[in-house]
C-alpha cells in the first residue's frame, strides 16, 4: 500500500467519525441524505468482496519490508476496516430512519431524490459503456463503481435545497471530497510504480471526485473567510 491509499483510508475514515459526531452533538440528521450513506456502505462490502476473492492485501504498511509488522495483521486491518465502515454506516442510517430523536429531525421531504429511478439506470448505461468485463462478477463489481460515483449526487442536492451548510456537516463532505482525490493519485501511482491500472476504476473516481469539485470550492472559500456555515449559490 502507498502513501496515497494510506491517506485516503484514513480520510474515509475520519468522514464517518465526523458524521457521527455531528449528529451525536448537534442530535439531529437534518443535512443528511441517507440514499447517499447506503451507497458507502454498499460499495465497501464490494471492496470487501473484491479483496477476499482476489486473496490481496490491501494493507501493506511502509515498513512491511522491515518484518516489524505479522503477516497475519495485514490481513486482519483491511477487514476490520470494511467491517467498521459497513457496521458504522449502518448505524448512521438506522440512527437518522428509526432511532428517535434523531430519527423525528430526518427530512424525507427533502432526500427525495428519485435514486432508483435516476441512478440505478444511469450507472447500468455507464457500466455497458465502459466495465472490467463480462462475467457476472466482473459487471456487477463494475456497476457498483459506476453506482458509487454517482452517489453523491442526491446528497449535493439535498444541501442546494438547504444552501446554509453547518461547518461540521460540510467538513464531512469535504473530507470524502478529498478521500476520493487520494484515491485517484493512489492509482496514479500505480500505473507509474506497479504498472497496473484499470480504466472502470480511474473513469468512475474522476466522474466522482468531479461531483465533489463545485462544493469544494465553496468549502474552502468559506474556510478562508473564516464563515461560520457554507453558503452555496442558487
Amino acid at each position: 500500500m502507498n502513501i496515497f491509499r494510506f491517506i485516503a483510508d484514513m480520510l474515509h475514515l475520519g468522514a464517518i467519525l465526523i458524521l457521527l459526531y455531528r449528529i451525536k452533538k448537534s442530535r439531529n440528521c437534518i443535512e443528511c441524505c441517507a440514499y447517499f450513506s447506503f451507497s458507502v456502505a454498499m460499495a465497501v462490502y464490494r471492496d470487501m468482496n473484491y479483496s477476499r476473492s482476489h486473496q490481496q492485501r490491501v494493507y501493506r504498511p511502509f515498513m512491511q519490508d522491515s518484518g516489524t509488522v505479522p503477516s497475519c495483521l495485514l490481513r486482519e486491518v483491511p477487514r476490520s476496516f470494511h467491517v467498521f465502515f459497513i457496521s458504522s454506516t449502518a448505524f448512521i442510517i438506522y440512527l437518522m430512519r428509526y432511532k428517535k430523536p434523531f430519527c423525528t429531525t430526518y427530512d424525507a421531504i427533502g432526500d427525495d431524490f428519485p435514486h432508483l429511478m435516476v441512478l440505478l439506470p444511469a450507472a447500468l448505461v455507464l457500466t455497458l459503456i465502459i466495465n472490467s468485463g463480462w462475467t457476472a462478477w466482473e459487471f456487477t463489481w463494475s456497476y457498483s463503481l459506476w453506482l458509487e460515483s454517482i452517489a453523491f449526487i442526491p446528497q449535493i442536492v439535498m444541501l442546494n435545497k438547504i444552501r446554509l451548510i453547518e461547518n461540521i456537516t460540510s467538513h464531512y463532505v469535504a473530507t470524502l471530497g478529498l478521500y476520493r482525490f487520494f484515491y485517484i493519485l493512489n492509482w496514479v501511482y500505480r500505473y507509474y510504480v506497479d504498472d497496473f491500472y484499470c480504466w472502470t476504476q480511474i473513469l468512475s473516481g474522476v466522474l466522482q471526485t468531479g461531483l465533489y469539485v463545485d462544493f469544494l470550492y465553496y468549502y474552502f472559500q468559506s474556510i478562508r473567510d473564516g464563515k461560520p456555515v457554507i453558503e452555496l449559490p442558487m
